[in-house]
């Protein structure tokens, strides 16, 4: 379910499980050597989630969470990765109940963030796996940064919706960077409510898949170790969708 010998694809490990199982955790060693990231690199990369925006709908639950957002095509026969016009972000509705039927807007993706070759080489190499799901030629793709904050006395909800899809067919969580926190225990269901993987990503570049069509997920709160400081968990969410399914392009 997760995890590579030396030497093996983590490309094709993914594959596998995600074909068997429906999830796969892909540890930190592998992912950086998959895209090309070291220390410097890491921390140059972590450096964009100082600047996101509030998500004022996350606000609206108690929760502060703080995010950017942006839209993509790729193109599976050439691994081209293209940016499509910014828009209001929409989830289909049998998919997160918290928001049914509601378009959020969020701040675009820094031009900081889309020039950061981390960016690019992460996007690609889901890109690599999701053929596995489908045959899709052309794919839409949503990336968002995301940072949930924690006090004493507010807990950081990552997830406030709870368990739930994405209404996608591949879904990853890319753990960036988490600081004085306990808790944000990531979990993935099978169809039937069965708990396939439960683990609290920890080390930075540790990268959780789901087939979204088939699994359920979500993350528990966080809290602050010392209670004195706020607590931060920074993740990287992708998800991709053929195209057709999506919007017609």
């Amino acid at each position: 379910m997760g995890g590579t010998d030396a030497g093996a694809d983590p490309v094709d490990a993914a594959r596998r499980a995600l074909a068997s199982v429906g999830t796969f955790l892909m540890p930190a060693a592998d992912l950086w050597r998959s895209i090309g990231a070291d220390a410097e690199t890491w921390v140059r990369f972590s450096a964009h989630w100082e600047e996101l925006e509030p998500d004022p709908y996350a606000a609206e639950q108690g929760v502060h969470r703080l995010r950017r957002y942006g839209r993509f095509r790729y193109r599976a026969a050439d691994g081209a990765l293209e940016p499509t016009a910014h828009r209001e972000f929409a989830q289909p509705d049998e998919s997160n109940v918290l928001y049914l039927g509601r378009d959020r807007q969020f701040e675009p993706l820094t031009a900081a963030f889309l020039e950061d070759p981390l960016f690019e080489r992460t996007v690609k190499l889901v890109g690599r796996i999701v053929p596995v799901l489908d045959d899709a030629s052309v794919w839409t793709v949503w990336v968002h940064p995301f940072r949930v904050v924690a006090s004493a006395d507010n807990e950081g909800r990552p997830t406030p919706e709870g368990v739930h899809r994405d209404g996608v067919t591949l879904v990853g969580s890319l753990l960036i960077g988490v600081d004085n926190a306990v808790g944000g225990e990531s979990s993935v269901f099978g169809p039937e409510g069965d708990r396939l993987v439960t683990t609290t990503l920890r080390e930075p570049g540790t990268f959780l898949l789901g087939d979204d069509r088939c699994t359920w997920h979500g993350v528990s709160p966080i809290r602050p170790v010392d209670r004195r400081k706020p607590a931060r968990r920074d993740v990287l969410v992708v998800t991709f969708a053929p195209s057709a399914s999506c919007d017609g392009t």
